[in-house]
């Protein structure tokens, strides 16, 4: 249930938060493991998508030690224990489930796909009007689109004229198996589908969420989002893993949703995303990561990128992809105090305090300078 905010941007809210995990996927894992390592957060339930992990306990589910709660499919015993909040990590958003939640007065951050909620077309007014019922507060975030974009907002703070705000988002993907998120945005479709645009703007339609964040913060009336594609083929087929994408077909994806006012651009992020080492034409990616530029006075750019820490132990690609998982889990995992915090309704960073990376620096160890 929410709770009030106090003066001076800070939470008064030291208390231990009990939060229900739902879902144990990839990102679920690592959201889990940062709760069982938070000394602000304490796991009391955790919701089992498939139902051979129901009955199990979390923490072996998820790779570490017991943690003496187990993993159910039975979602009013999940609500029936009250918890201040669900971390909410499936692969795509359930309206249903979300309006079932919110309506118990039990808040939710979330990773998967939700920024505004405007991709979600009616649905975002149901959840909006579960948290009206059940006082409850929604939001999300995840590492892009979310906590980068909120980046590109703090670069603006020191400008006192900003003309446009550009994200630009680069990533090889060939060591991403993941079909199930990757065709609904328009990979292994023929090059010549007619269909494409549509289909890549719907599955990138979170990025347009994004778009309406940056342009909220700015203060700025969107006269219009859009989304403008581009693709590249394959000149050989792609064994990916799981599946493959035959010689001809889309291996590089690029979309730029744009906001405009008066025909013109004020923020956008591009995204473009490729796999192989085939492709045509073969569009170059120098680094896996983000570029954030605000023109105005000054102009400001920052290269955002990512690296495993020293002691970080990765024997095969699924390995090295956790610090994504991570990356993605975190943002809303430290947003939790903040948002059980919060008035009721859908939320974005824009609403909220500044959030801070607390219970994260472990404690000193002997020898430790």
């Amino acid at each position: 249930m929410a709770a009030e905010l106090v003066t001076g941007g800070t939470v008064a809210d030291p208390r231990v938060h009990r939060v229900v995990q739902w879902t144990t996927g990839n990102v679920g894992k690592s959201s889990v493991r940062a709760i069982a390592a938070h000394p602000g957060l304490e796991l009391v339930g955790c919701y089992a998508w498939s139902p051979d992990k129901s009955g199990r306990d979390v923490g072996e589910l998820c790779g570490i030690a017991p943690l003496g709660v187990e993993a159910t499919d039975d979602i009013d015993a999940l609500l029936a224990l009250q918890p201040d909040c669900v971390v909410y990590n499936p692969m795509w958003i359930d309206v249903d489930e979300l309006v079932r939640i919110l309506a118990a007065g039990i808040d939710v951050v979330a990773t998967a796909s939700f920024i505004t909620g405007h991709n979600q077309g009616e649905g975002r007014e149901r959840i909006a009007a579960a948290c009206e019922r059940g006082g409850s507060t929604m939001f999300g975030s995840g590492i892009s689109p979310g906590y980068i974009n909120l980046m590109a907002i703090l670069s603006a703070g020191i400008c006192d004229r900003v003309d446009k705000v550009t994200v630009f988002e680069a990533a090889d993907t060939t060591f991403y198996d993941s079909p199930a998120t990757e065709r609904p945005v328009g990979f292994g479709r023929p090059i010549d589908d007619p269909e494409l645009p549509a289909m890549t703007a719907h599955g990138t339609g979170v990025f347009g969420e994004a778009v309406r964040l940056i342009a909220d913060a700015l203060g700025v009336a969107l006269d219009d989002v859009r989304c403008d594609t581009d693709y590249a083929r394959t000149t050989a087929d792609l064994d990916l893993g799981s599946w493959t994408i035959g010689a001809g077909c889309v291996a590089g994806v690029h979309a730029a949703w744009k906001g405009l006012v008066g025909g013109r651009t004020v923020v956008e992020i591009d995204i473009r995303w490729r796999k192989g080492q085939t492709l045509e034409p073969d569009w170059k990616i120098d680094q896996d990561g983000w570029v954030l530029q605000v023109d105005g006075r000054p102009t400001v750019k920052n290269v955002i990128g990512f690296l495993p820490p020293p002691d970080f132990q990765a024997e095969t690609i699924a390995d090295f992809m956790t610090l994504g998982h991570i990356m993605t889990a975190m943002p809303v995992i430290n947003a939790i105090p903040a948002v059980v915090a919060a008035p009721p309704g859908i939320l974005t960073y824009n609403d909220l305090p500044l959030i801070l990376p607390r219970g994260l620096v472990p404690p000193a160890t002997d020898g430790a300078s």
